[in-house]
Parts: C-alpha cells; structure tokens; sequence
C-alpha cells in the first residue's frame, strides 16, 4: 500500500501524531511508502519578519530511520511565492505539485491521508481511497474571516467526500461525529522512553524549575499568564519554556522580561529530560472553543514523566484523574505553580500506558486496512 499525507507540519526532529504514526506503520509493513507533503516554506513573510528567508526542499528522501526501509519515506517541502489574497491558484499549483510528486514515485493508487484541510483539492482531483485526520478545529481558531471561510469550505469537501474520518478529542468526535460517522484515534505517548532515567539537560538552569514543553503560539498559550507566572517565582524558581517559537517579537520580548527563559525547539528524543527535571510542569493554556477541541500530547508526556502539573481548565487535562494534576483557573495559576514549587515531590516512575503510540498505530492501521480493502473490492 502507499500513502499521501498532507501534513500541518514538518517532518522534522520534533515529533508530533503525524510522525509517530506513520513511522509506526511504516516499521509495520516493510511493503508500504509514503509521500509525505510538508508545509511550504514562506520567503517573503520570512524575509519581511525576522527570520530567514528560504526556499521550499522539494521532493527528497526522508531521513534514515531505525526500522525502516530507504526508499520507504519521502517528503515534498513546497515554496509559497506569494501570499494567497495575491496568488488565487496557489492551492491549485500546490496540488498538482503533491500529484507530480506521487507520479515521480510511481505512486498510481496511493490511499490519500489528509491533516491540512488544503489537501481537499486532492481529493476533488482524485478517485484515491481518502481519510482525513482531524487533530485540531481550525474552523474555531482566530483567524481572518477570508481564512476561516477558506478552511471551512476545504472542511466540508472533506467531511462529505472522505472516506474515514478520524478525529483526536472527544470534542471533536461529539462536533464533527454529529455531521457523519467519524473514528476516534487520541494522542499518544512514547512510554518506552520515559522508563529510563535521563540526565539534567545541559541547558535547563540549576535550581527549581517550572517547564512548559509544546510549541509557544498563542493560539494556545496564555502569553499573559506566563508573564503573571514567570515574576510570581521570581527569587525561588525559572519559568522554562521548551518548544517551537511562533511568537511575535513584542510576546518574546515581554516573557523574556519577566524572567522566563525560551530554550527554543528541542528533538523529541530530548523531551523526556526536560520533563523528568521539572519540579512543575505547567500548561498556561488559553480556554477557547479551538482549545477545547483538541489532545494534547503534553498531557501523555507530563503524566509519563511522573511529575507534579498545574494546569488552566484545558480540554485533557481538566477530564483527567491524577493526584499530580493541578487544574486551576487563571487568577490562581501563578500562586499553584509557586505552591508547587515549594512542596517538592518524590517522581512516580512512568508505567506502560494504554496511550502507547503502538496501540494509536494498531487503530490506524485497521482504519487504512478497510481503505484498501474496500479499493481492492471496487
């Protein structure tokens, strides 16, 4: 079998659902590739903000990966030349781009595996087996109305003409299960690598420690309340913040006032050492309809690391059962996470968990089995 997925992010060292299940499939069925579309790189925004500006990798190899076959992963990073109130084909260029690509691969009958809602022109071009993967309600997220207009219409391509449709959260199976037949498949969690003890990170500063690990974009995080936190533990502890920066210059620029420190992206492989040298992990989240509607990853990682958490009354954390877990509404979150700081707690060892990315990967894999089986039938 061969697979297309329109991806809303990277395939990079940090590792998010995309990635742990289709490396786990790919270590399961020695026989399967997979073409793998990126987001596309941004020269202009890049060169116009205070990044720098490059151009999409194109169609390459993906990286060398234990269990896995060369030849079995490949990755399309596309350029974005202009913005899309300028350019009106960028979508149409961009899917037959994604199509070129499965011809170069000689991919004739993939199964198509949509994540980023843009991947609806695939399947209106198309007669591929389809599934889409809702891991997050952008319909919900703030954005301008010509974008939201945009995703909603991509939404409803997909709802009405996928095959499958999975989604993460139970918000979303109650929101998008109401319009058709949808498929829960949670977030998950690497177990094996929080059952070994890992060394302080060189860069995590001596002394107490509160750590946020996730990508730092207010979409979700409460860029206030890091602040608030950040000056509540000044003198008894350092606000970490571990992850991709999406910020603008004026948000990084308030926290790192405060005293927070931003370490920036970490690879998975390096997360559960931060996690585990925590004496707080904490999640100042933002509480919006976009938010409600999501898994957070963080909550299997914090759990796995066995340390305590104080948490806003976020989607996951606020449903979960756990002695470590703190749930707090913003006016008292700086005072919990000072509290929790100052009553140290012994670490509970991590347990296999019916969260184990394997199990997330077992369920896809039955999901894809009747895509084919069904294509094989036609």
């Amino acid at each position: 079998m061969d697979l297309v997925v329109t991806s809303l992010e990277a395939w990079d060292g940090v590792w998010r659902r995309n990635q742990h299940l289709i490396a786990g499939l790919l270590r399961r069925d020695p026989g399967l590739r997979v073409l793998f579309v990126e987001p596309a790189t941004d020269p202009l925004h890049a060169a116009l903000g205070a990044s720098a500006p490059r151009l999409g990798r194109g169609l390459r190899e993906g990286p060398s990966l234990d269990g896995i076959r060369a030849g079995a992963l490949w990755l399309l990073e596309p350029t974005k030349w202009l913005p899309r109130r300028v350019d009106r084909r960028l979508d149409e260029r961009w899917a037959k781009q994604v199509l070129r690509a499965a011809r170069t691969l000689d991919l004739a009958d993939p199964v198509l595996w949509v994540n980023d809602p843009r991947g609806s022109l695939l399947v209106e071009a198309t007669q591929w087996p389809s599934l889409y993967d809702i891991t997050d309600d952008w319909t919900l997220a703030d954005r301008s109305s010509a974008e939201t207009d945009r995703i909603v219409a991509q939404e409803q391509v997909l709802l009405g003409r996928c095959d499958e449709v999975v989604v993460c959260s139970h918000a979303l199976e109650e929101s998008k299960g109401a319009l058709r037949p949808v498929t829960l498949v949670p977030n998950g969690v690497d177990t094996r690598a929080y059952l070994v003890d890992h060394d302080r990170p060189a860069d995590l500063p001596a002394g107490a420690v509160a750590v946020y690990v996730g990508t730092l974009h207010d979409d979700r995080l409460d860029v206030d309340l890091c602040v608030q936190t950040a000056q509540a533990l000044a003198g008894s502890a350092l606000l970490v913040l571990v992850g991709p920066d999406a910020l603008a210059a004026e948000q990084r620029s308030r926290l790192e006032e405060a005293g927070a420190l931003l370490l920036g992206a970490r690879p998975s492989v390096d997360v559960p050492a931060y996690l585990q040298h925590a004496d707080v992990l904490v999640v100042p989240h933002v509480v919006t309809p976009f938010t409600d509607s999501l898994d957070p990853i963080k909550l299997y990682e914090y759990q796995a690391a066995g340390r305590p958490v104080v948490s806003t009354p976020v989607a996951g954390f606020r449903d979960v059962d756990d002695d470590l877990v703190t749930v707090v509404g913003a006016a008292e979150f700086a005072h919990a996470v000072v509290g929790a700081v100052a009553s140290p707690v012994a670490t509970q060892r991590a347990r296999e968990s019916s969260a184990d990315w394997s199990r997330r990967v077992d369920q896809m894999r039955e999901i894809l089995g009747r895509l084919h089986a069904g294509r094989s039938a036609s």
